[in-house]
C-alpha cells in the first residue's frame, strides 16, 4: 500500500524521483551569474584534504575557502557525501591512460603505476569510502576493457584482469600511504628512523629465534627503502600470472 501511495504522489507531481549528483550537474537549474562551479568546489575541497586530511573538509570550511555564503555550495552538492563524490571524481580525472595503441600489458602497468601515484599525491583517498559511480571513475574501466577487447577473453575474464591489477595497485599503495601516515605521526622521516624506532621490539622478537626467515630478510635485504622497486616487482609478478593464466 505504501508503495502504491508513493507512486500516486509521484504521478501527481507531489514527490520528485531521486536523481544522481551527475545527472543534476549535466542539466543544472538556471541561477544567477556566479563564479562558483563544480570544478572550483572540487579543486578547493581536494586542496584542503591534501593539506590537512579528509576530516578537515566540511561544508562550512569549504564556504570559507571559497569566499561564499555558507549555503552557496548546496546549489551543487546536497552535503558532505555528495561533496566527497565530487572530490573523488575530480581526482580520478588525473588518472591518465597509457599511450594510444599500447599493448594490454603496458595498459595495465600504466594503470597500476598511475594509481599508486594518485594515492600518494592524495593520501586521503585511501580513507574515502564512496559507494557511488562517477564519470571519471567509470572512464577508467571503460578504457581498460576497450584495450582488452582483442585478446579473445570473455567479459568476465576481462573484468577479472582489470580488478586484479587495480586490487594489487590500491592494496600496495594503501599500505605505503598507511606507513607514511604512521611515520609522520611519530616524527620519523626515513626508513632508518623507522627501523631505529622499532629496534627494541625487533631486537627482542628476533632474539626469540622464532622468525629465522624474517631475520635473514632483515639482515640481507637491500631494497627495504625502495618502495618503487617493491611495487613494480610485485606488479610484474601479477602481470606474469595474468599472462600465464589467461594465455595472453
Amino acid at each position: 500500500m505504501a508503495a502504491d501511495q508513493q507512486q500516486d504522489r509521484r504521478a501527481k507531481g507531489e514527490e520528485k524521483p531521486l536523481t544522481s549528483l551527475w545527472e543534476r550537474l549535466e542539466r543544472p537549474a538556471p541561477a544567477p551569474r556566479s563564479t562558483l562551479t563544480p570544478e572550483r568546489i572540487a579543486t578547493v575541497a581536494v586542496g584542503v584534504a591534501d593539506a590537512e586530511g579528509l576530516d578537515a573538509v566540511t561544508m562550512r570550511r569549504l564556504a570559507t575557502e571559497l569566499g561564499v555564503a555558507p549555503m552557496a555550495a548546496y546549489r551543487y552538492v546536497s552535503g558532505k557525501d555528495e561533496l566527497l563524490e565530487l572530490m573523488v571524481d575530480f581526482v580520478y580525472g588525473e588518472l591518465t591512460p597509457a599511450e594510444s595503441g599500447a599493448g594490454w600489458r603496458e595498459v595495465m602497468r600504466t594503470l597500476a603505476l598511475r594509481t599508486r601515484d594518485l594515492l600518494l599525491d592524495h593520501p586521503w583517498m585511501t580513507q574515502a569510502s564512496v559507494l557511488a559511480l562517477t564519470p571519471n571513475q567509470l572512464a577508467v574501466p571503460e578504457r581498460v576493457l576497450t584495450a582488452l577487447d582483442d585478446l579473445g577473453l570473455d567479459a568476465d575474464r576481462r573484468m577479472a584482469v582489470f580488478r586484479t591489477v587495480t586490487a594489487y595497485a590500491k592494496g600496495a599503495a594503501e599500505a605505503e600511504v598507511g606507513l607514511l601516515r604512521e611515520m609522520r605521526k611519530r616524527g620519523w622521516t626515513s626508513g632508518h628512523d623507522t627501523r631505529t624506532g622499532l629496534a627494541p621490539q625487533m631486537t627482542w622478537l628476533m632474539g626469540t629465534g622464532r622468525y629465522p626467515a624474517f631475520h635473514r630478510y632483515a639482515l640481507d635485504a637491500t631494497r627495504k627503502d625502495d618502495p618503487q622497486w617493491q611495487f613494480e616487482t610485485g606488479l610484474d609478478c601479477v602481470l606474469d600470472g595474468i599472462a600465464a593464466r589467461m594465455g595472453i
